[in-house]
């Protein structure tokens, strides 16, 4: 019974590849610089950091440090 689930979960995979629905890989390329991916331009409080690979704009948080 194991090796049923197994393959069944390989032959899922594989028509998976087959029919191109590969599971998308998440763009962390925004995350990394702590950022997120907006379509059109950023809007206020955030700004402008790069574009994503899906074309979105790259948006991070602006961050005022106030010294008291």
């Amino acid at each position: 019974m194991r090796i049923l689930h197994v393959l069944l979960t390989v032959l899922f995979l594989m028509l998976q590849g087959a029919a191109g629905q590969v599971f998308p890989r998440p763009d962390n390329s925004c995350l990394i610089q702590n950022g997120r991916c907006f379509p059109g331009i950023c809007r206020r409080p955030y700004y402008w950091i790069g574009t994503c690979s899906n074309g979105y704009s790259c948006c991070r948080m602006s961050v005022v440090q106030r010294n008291w």
